[in-house]
């Protein structure tokens, strides 16, 4: 494995360090058997400056069709720690830490929220290029499932199958809407900040950052707690991907309408989809994302194919809180876009059988 790594470190209030990132990612890895290549990829001046994004990838010579993943908000390549062996056991995989977000550049993006979304989609386009990427399988777990819609909007003849995780910014915020308790949490400590960024908190208690995540999201550290002895790893990897300058931050604000709903929601706009591209939606069966724009996008799309599957006893973190069925659903998804029979379903779920659809009903989708 080779990496381009910057290790000069940054002292300041917030105790970001370039090479305590690093080593996290690097440990984070550890856990995959793939072997794997890491690089920054130069998308040069999309925005303001020349701008690299982190991409890491693996069993890259495979002829089948690449599959490409985009975290979620805050997020950043470390996250798909249990899900890359599976990926790439059949196929190329490559995933980025988004422009603005992890290890990527973190240029000033606009404050308009469509310019803003635009930059983003760009810089993608600018990444497939340089990575000389035809077609590809996209997937996107929640703000990348919207970052990936929105780039399929605009670039479909790339674009294979569109696989969305809990995808957020899909639909619009009810008026009785009752959030999770974590939910509450992160807004309770992130109130007094809203009118800025919402991880601004994070940044303004600086040496305290990494208590205040351990407070915030203990939730993500106990879904990794039996894959790491360390329990504090990925709180500390979280801390370090958010203590940097905002950027793709603030231009998930510019974009939101309260921290779990898009300005412009991107189900009025799955419409215009070129009806040739199928789609996937996954949603955890816990999650507090409504499966409600499943549903519209099924009955806007008469003619195209849209499956959607249910991932049993899963929150919104859907690839960490059942990985073996997670996989199991996106592999097989996968494999049918390559054209392939899937015939072997016991051995790439350790024997347990899954319908893709056994647990979704279009009657009870939307509770």
């Amino acid at each position: 494995m080779t990496e381009e790594e910057n290790s000069k470190d940054s002292y300041s209030w917030n105790k970001f360090s370039e090479k305590k990132i690093v080593t996290l990612e690097k440990k984070i890895l550890e856990v995959v058997k793939t072997a794997y290549k890491g690089w920054f990829v130069n998308v040069g001046k999309s925005i303001e400056k020349e701008e690299k994004i982190w991409t890491v990838a693996f069993n890259s010579k495979s002829k089948n069709t690449p599959l490409v993943l985009l975290h979620g908000f805050g997020a950043g390549v470390g996250f798909w720690c249990l899900n890359f062996d599976a990926f790439a056991k059949d196929r190329p995989v490559y995933a980025i830490d988004i422009l603005g977000f992890g290890r990527s550049s973190r240029p000033t993006f606009s404050q308009d929220n469509m310019e803003a979304e635009i930059q983003l989609v760009d810089s993608i386009e600018e990444w497939r290029k340089e990575v000389n990427l035809d077609k590809f399988i996209l997937l996107g777990h929640s703000f990348g499932g919207y970052l990936a819609t929105s780039y399929t909007l605009r670039h479909p003849e790339h674009v294979k199958h569109l696989i969305l995780a809990d995808p957020w910014g899909f639909n619009t915020k009810p008026p009785d809407f009752n959030p999770p308790l974590w939910l509450k949490t992160i807004g309770f400590f992130l109130y007094p900040f809203t009118y800025l960024n919402p991880l601004a908190t994070v940044r303004a208690v600086g040496p305290f950052g990494p208590w205040l995540i351990k407070k915030m999201r203990s939730d993500i550290s106990e879904k990794y707690a039996t894959t790491f002895e360390d329990k504090n790893i990925i709180l500390e990897y979280i801390y370090q991907c958010n203590s940097q300058k905002p950027s793709g931050e603030t231009a998930f604000h510019s974009m939101m309408k309260g921290f779990g709903w898009a300005k412009n929601p991107m189900v009025n706009r799955v419409k215009d989809l070129n009806k040739t591209i199928p789609m996937t939606i996954i949603y955890g069966a816990n999650s507090w994302i409504s499966k409600e724009s499943g549903v519209k996008i099924m009955e806007d799309r008469p003619d195209s194919l849209v499956e959607i599957k249910v991932v049993p006893q899963a929150g919104h973190h859907l690839y960490v809180d059942e990985p073996e069925t997670f996989n199991f659903m996106v592999v097989e998804t996968c494999l049918k876009c390559d054209g392939e029979d899937y015939v072997h379903k016991e051995k790439r779920n350790n024997g347990k059988e899954t319908d893709d659809n056994e647990n979704f009903n279009l009657e009870t989708a939307a509770n």
